[in-house]
């Protein structure tokens, strides 16, 4: 893997010699720090770039693509092989699957070409930049928060661990909620890592936790996550336990990662919901801005995280009282135009982990978008036997749309024209029962 990012590193030192750099990167928070990384190592180098932060790879930007640039996809692009073939110094760092050829012209950097080690689009830029200049090894911070973003966090691969050491990084066993840098009242309000029914999105549920948990205000305000003792820490698990039946302790307890940000450690879980919350409210510029450091964009990021959180705990409510679709291992929940596109895939991945689900089930929520349908398709507990970007895939190509994503996570856009056909194949395909051998 180190070796094929060696060689497509020389082949892009000698493209860019003469020719501007066009980057193509996803506008979720994996994609942003990828865009981040490779836009500062250029600045570094003084050559010329330009960056587009998209939803998703339709075939009108793969058109658009010059090849008077080289063009540089983050975070994407494995899915559109086929129509990058006839194309001029294209380059792709992404880490979804592959799921056709890889053509000769292409300069790819992938691991599921390899030993499928997982790895963040980030961590991958951020080895590449690294193999440009020792120097870039400052960047490792933004690579953290890109591993964070695409939840890689939980079994940290050989290729995460050596960015990791690379990184300023402080790394604490505690409690999956975030930030674990404020004050905890506020931390479980609007937790979107972990549902907690009664609590999340509910002021008076969170005192009456705190209080049954022996937590009180110090000074007149919470501790924060980190600053709890170990018998506090202790009572709060067990009154998430109480309300969280269906989680296993070791669901809620993993490493909290500090990383040096503004020059002040930040909780990476936070900092990544952030810039995810910039895009996902079409501020795609802003979150950038974040990530390259600019002290006027993390006013205007908190702002927008702010709003994003009120989106999500609004959705969530919508999603309480809303008809749904439900069969055996499966709910489909249908919002149209009553939830945002951009944050329709946060509410499956907070419904992924709710306790409201059982391991396995797979949940699709569908909103509109103009004449489009963004859908986006999670599996609860992160562990199932259907590979759900397979299972999309399988519709879009009847259908017709884009689609990426993961086996436990992946997403399609489709015409608005094409909803109730989508929805019937969607239905047979979940009713298929899948017998373990």
């Amino acid at each position: 893997m180190l070796k094929r990012v060696e060689e497509i590193k020389e082949k892009f030192l000698k493209a860019i010699e003469s020719k501007p750099v066009e980057i193509i990167s996803h506008h979720d928070t994996d994609g942003i720090t990828s865009a981040a990384i490779l836009a500062t190592a250029l600045s570094r180098l003084d050559k010329k770039f330009s960056i587009k932060i998209v939803k998703q790879l339709e075939s009108e930007t793969l058109k658009e693509t010059s090849n008077k640039n080289v063009t540089i996809f983050l975070d994407l692009a494995s899915s559109a092989l086929t129509e990058l073939s006839s194309k001029e110094n294209i380059f792709i760092i992404d880490h979804h699957e592959i799921p056709g050829k890889i053509p000769e012209n292409i300069n790819f950097i992938n691991p599921h070409e390899f030993d499928k080690q997982e790895i963040s689009a980030a961590g991958l830029t951020y080895l590449f930049v690294k193999s440009i200049d020792s120097k870039n090894k400052d960047l490792s911070n933004l690579a953290v928060v890109g591993m964070i973003g695409d939840m890689l966090d939980r079994n940290i691969s050989k290729l995460n661990n050596s960015v990791l050491n690379d990184a300023e990084v402080i790394i604490k066993k505690g409690l999956l909620l975030y930030p674990a840098t404020r004050p905890i009242n506020r931390t479980l309000e609007f937790s979107s890592s972990m549902f907690i029914p009664g609590v999340t999105g509910n002021s008076r549920g969170v005192f009456e936790l705190l209080k049954e948990a022996g937590i009180e205000k110090q000074n007149s305000e919470y501790k924060s996550l980190i600053e709890l003792d170990e018998q506090e820490m202790s009572r709060l698990i067990t009154q998430i336990m109480l309300r969280v039946i269906e989680k296993k302790p070791e669901e809620l307890i993993g490493n909290i990662y500090l990383v040096k940000f503004f020059n002040r450690l930040q909780d990476a879980r936070e900092l990544s919901a952030t810039i995810n919350a910039c895009s996902r409210l079409d501020y795609s510029d802003v979150a950038l801005s974040f990530c390259l450091g600019s002290k006027k964009a993390l006013k205007r990021a908190e702002d927008i995280y702010v709003e994003y959180k009120q989106h999500l705990m609004d959705a969530l409510n919508y999603i309480t009282r809303s008809e749904k679709i439900e069969g055996k291992n499966y709910v489909i929940i249908n919002a149209k135009q009553e939830i945002k596109d951009t944050i329709i895939g946060t509410v499956a991945s907070i419904l992924s982990n709710s306790p409201n689900y059982l391991e396995g089930t797979i949940i699709a929520t569908m909103a509109y978008s103009g004449e489009k349908i963004k859908i986006s398709l999670r599996v609860a507990g992160r562990n199932g036997n259907r590979n759900v970007r397979e299972l999309l895939e399988s519709i879009v190509n009847e259908v017709g749309g884009e689609c990426g994503g993961h086996p436990l996570a992946a997403g399609c856009l489709i015409d608005k024209s094409k909803e109730e056909a989508f929805l019937n194949l969607l239905k047979s395909r979940l009713e298929i029962q899948v017998i373990k051998i």
